[in-house]
């Protein structure tokens, strides 16, 4: 009886939350009996990937005669997880989920391996993006479109001042220090040199483990499980974004996530900014202020010989279910949305990254965006957040970094202080990395 209320529950939380989701429908009339109804999960009406993917999935049902179901999905990473955990623990119906890069390893034990299906399009994908999507040896998602960590500039900035693109953060901090004296001193006081992502949450993860990756300092917990945030790498590299605030960036970091970083940019206000590729698109539009004033760069290296460009990995992916009704007929739809017309086609217009690398080159491609070869070294360099090895955990692994890292940014904590909490806390809920 307990087991048939619990089954009732969470079939009533499923449907609640469709309804609170919204259904659609694609289909070229009411009949269905010559096909089947596949249901996708694609994001958020209104955003470019949900535009271009209803127009894509609408072309695969014309080609084979089956109907697709959209449903939409909370703009925010982490609320559209906990919705798909609802779903998948009340074994609904739904056949494709869009998953961010960290869901496979949270979400495993409910979605499909699709390693025999794409057994010989594999090497057609960035190998970072295989190396995320896969768990356990099991392909668990298809990389859909691609995102990096990236430094935007102004270009004409630089140039007014004699300066060029910096390789490392030092000459990024002293380059951001001289300029906005010199815009404030010329009548704009508020003039700041680097704007990121500092708000406590996912987005300050991503920029912290491009802190620590740039500068050898690991990525919180090694590949084997260890917990290795705690070392002298990562102090510095702590210690240095801490000293960015209130010099080269306003103390509004702290609250800022990517929106807020890129209104302050776009209204010239900064002259470096720390965002994912989908910015290009915005700042290079016909009635953008920053049209032509603006570049693209990988994200700095720290220092010495460990120092490397490290932009953390983002990005989406398509799943599948294990309790859709329609498995062949998803599979279909995943090979099609996933290919390379459709991805051509979704950056032309969509300004959505490609997954397959031979798109970088593909010639409308690089006319509409330049800039494209710059992505793909920023792709082929990228750092991963730890989502494989801590799995079902990494909300918690990530909860717990940014959330000291924020309160070190506050000056709440030393740096010394907050790799050693990390870790402490880290290693607590890991049995010292012996059991994620």
């Amino acid at each position: 009886m307990k087991k048939m209320f619990a089954r009732k529950r969470l079939r009533g939380v499923w449907v609640a939350a469709l309804l609170g989701a919204g259904w659609a429908l694609a289909a070229p009339g009411p009949a269905q009996a010559a096909g089947v109804t596949v249901s996708i999960a694609c994001g958020s009406v209104g955003a470019p990937n949900h535009i271009t993917c209803v127009k894509a999935s609408k072309q695969w049902a014309a080609k084979t005669g089956n109907y697709v179901k959209f449903v939409t999905t909370p703009y925010s990473s982490s609320a559209r997880l906990a919705l798909y955990e609802q779903w998948l623990a009340a074994h609904a119906n739904i056949d494709v989920l869009m998953t961010d890069v960290y869901y496979p390893g949270i979400l495993k034990k409910d979605l499909v391996d699709l390693t025999p299906y794409f057994k010989n399009k594999r090497d057609k994908f960035f190998p970072a993006y295989l190396k995320v999507d896969t768990i356990d040896g099991k392909l668990l998602a298809v990389p859909w479109f691609a995102a990096v960590g990236v430094m935007y500039y102004r270009k004409d900035l630089l140039q007014k001042y004699g300066l060029k693109p910096p390789k490392t953060w030092a000459e990024l901090t002293a380059d951001a220090k001289l300029v906005q004296a010199k815009e404030r001193a010329a009548g704009h006081p508020n003039f700041w040199g680097f704007v990121w992502q500092g708000k406590a949450y996912e987005g300050l993860t991503c920029d912290a483990v491009e802190w620590l990756a740039s500068d050898g300092a690991g990525s919180i917990v090694a590949p084997d499980g260890k917990v290795t945030i705690d070392n002298p790498r990562a102090v510095a590299a702590l210690t240095r974004a801490k000293d960015w605030i209130g010099t080269i960036s306003p103390r509004g970091v702290l609250s800022s996530q990517e929106p807020q970083s890129l209104q302050m940019f776009y209204s010239g206000n900064a002259l470096f900014m720390r965002n994912w590729p989908y910015v290009w698109s915005i700042v290079q539009k016909p009635d953008s202020p920053l049209k032509g004033k603006v570049g693209v760069m990988m994200i700095p290296k720290g220092s010495g010989a460990e120092g490397r460009n490290a932009g953390t990995i983002g990005g989406w992916a398509l799943a599948l279910s294990k309790y859709g009704q329609h498995r062949e007929a998803s599979i279909s739809l995943i090979k099609y949305l996933t290919s390379y017309d459709v991805q051509r086609m979704r950056f032309l217009e969509g300004a959505l990254m490609p997954t397959r690398m031979a798109l970088y080159k593909d010639q409308a491609v690089v006319d509409k965006a330049p800039v494209m070869k710059i992505f793909y070294q920023a792709i082929s360099h990228a750092s991963p957040r730890p989502t494989a090895q801590t799995g079902a955990k990494y909300n918690r692994v990530s909860s717990i970094f940014y959330t000291d890292v924020h309160q070190m940014l506050l000056g709440e904590m030393t740096p010394q202080a907050t790799v050693r909490t990390i870790a402490a806390r880290l290693n607590a809920l890991s049995d010292h990395g012996k059991h994620w």
